[in-house]
């Protein structure tokens, strides 16, 4: 379709026309996605960090942003997905791209690619990275959509690459073991370049693709560490040994983040030196909505995107140490594809009451059936159901007194549904 009969489009027009150019969601390849890019001729003069994992992904980034930022840097960082506005997804400098220079990476990519389908996904990429190379940026932190190997981000080429943790999600197209998720995961790695990875547990089969590749493979436990003290933590590394205020996003898995940063940050030292001010000033202001946002006290309000057992054990431990004097309400919806069992089972021993709710997308699961989840998983729960996830917050709201806790969890999507409520109640 010529570029001109898309001169009117505005941006909502234009995210409508690109989601329905492909008839899949999702479909595994870099062929179509490398074939523009070379049409795009992209002039890449900065450095690009990859991050890939099941979980820790957004916060790995984030932190990177901020130190990057803080040590002076023009920095881009591409993410996904979006709670509220598209224009989340892409970022300099820690502001978000307008609609305007958004509408222009569009053009450039539907100028390239002529009769090549693109994805959603590798659409969005593609614009994010020609709207890197004409900011002019020092680097590009650049999150995987999913899996690694096949994502449409593996086709730019990383001086530095991580993987913050392996664990089962999206098995039907990554496969349904740790060992297969973890090949697809470390198809990230490149010879020569650092491979850091931030599980505990890595798969065998993310060391063994390490190895035969050649790629500077650095686990934490063995080629970095961090000990975890009262108000402090500590990173240490070969010669290597910081002294750190704890990272301004909770939890203590967060610091198993911050040590894969920090490798990484120091792994690219001769290119993009950062001194240990910049470390401290970028771990203390980074911020992140959605991961275990604390919106209010009195009830508490916890805003958590925790959409796989993995997460949801983390999350699990957040609650528990944060544990109110009254009861905990969940309001809770998920996608029909999700392990909502898991979820369930992780997040169990911290949740009172159930305000089980449908999401308004097409692959959300309705309140019937998380009901019948969490019936099997909880035969004593105390579970409501709600049409909708602003129905069900809002009665959460009415039911909380100023000890209880309202965890809104389940995905992005139940996340993003209550920032709407709060925001159209805040204009």
């Amino acid at each position: 379709m010529p570029i001109n009969t898309h001169a009117g489009f505005d941006l909502n027009d234009w995210l409508l026309y690109i989601e329905a150019l492909h008839p899949k969601d999702i479909e595994m390849g870099l062929e179509r996605v490398n074939l523009v890019k070379q049409r795009l001729n992209l002039q890449l003069k900065f450095p690009i960090i990859t991050v890939a994992g099941t979980n820790g992904k957004g916060s790995t980034c984030a932190m990177l942003e901020h130190i990057y930022q803080a040590a002076g840097y023009h920095v881009a960082r591409y993410s996904s997905p979006h709670l509220l506005h598209y224009s989340e997804r892409i970022r300099v400098n820690g502001f978000e791209i307008t609609d305007s220079a958004l509408i222009e990476a569009f053009q450039a990519i539907e100028m390239a690619r002529q009769d090549i389908q693109l994805t959603y996904f590798e659409y969005g990429t593609l614009a994010a990275m020609w709207f890197f190379c004409v900011s002019q940026v020092d680097i590009a932190i650049l999150e995987v959509g999913l899996g690694g190997r096949l994502d449409a981000v593996n086709t730019f080429e990383p001086n530095c690459t991580i993987v913050t943790s392996v664990d089962l999600d999206h098995m039907d197209f990554l496969g349904n073991t740790r060992e297969l998720i973890g090949t697809e995961k470390a198809g990230i790695f490149r010879a020569g370049v650092s491979a850091i990875c931030g599980d505990i547990n890595p798969p065998q089969s993310l060391i063994d693709y390490a190895k035969k590749i050649g790629a500077d493979l650095k686990l934490i436990g063995t080629g970095f560490k961090f000990d975890r003290q009262k108000d402090r933590w500590a990173y240490r590394a070969k010669e290597d040994y910081l002294e750190l205020p704890m990272p301004a996003l909770f939890g203590d898995f967060q610091l198993c983040n911050a040590a894969c940063v920090i490798t990484a940050i120091e792994s690219l030292q001769e290119i993009l030196p950062v001194k240990k001010d910049a470390i401290i000033e970028g771990l203390k202001s980074v911020s992140l909505q959605g991961r275990y946002q604390h919106l209010s006290f009195q009830p508490d309000i916890i805003l958590d995107v925790a959409h796989n057992p993995h997460a949801a054990k983390s999350l699990a431990i957040n609650l528990k140490n944060t544990k109110p004097i009254g009861k905990t309400i969940a309001v809770f919806a998920m996608l029909a594809n999700k392990d909502i069992a898991g979820v369930v089972n992780s997040i169990a021993d911290e949740v009172d009451v159930w305000f089980v709710a449908g999401i308004q997308n097409a692959r959300g699961a309705d309140a019937s059936l998380i009901q019948y989840f969490v019936r099997e998983e909880l035969p004593n729960s105390h579970i409501q159901l709600f049409e909708n996830v602003e129905n069900a917050y809002h009665q959460a709201c009415i039911d909380a007194n100023e000890n209880d806790r309202i965890i809104v969890v389940g995905s992005f999507f139940t996340v993003a549904e209550v920032l709407r409520v709060i925001q159209a109640h805040s204009i």
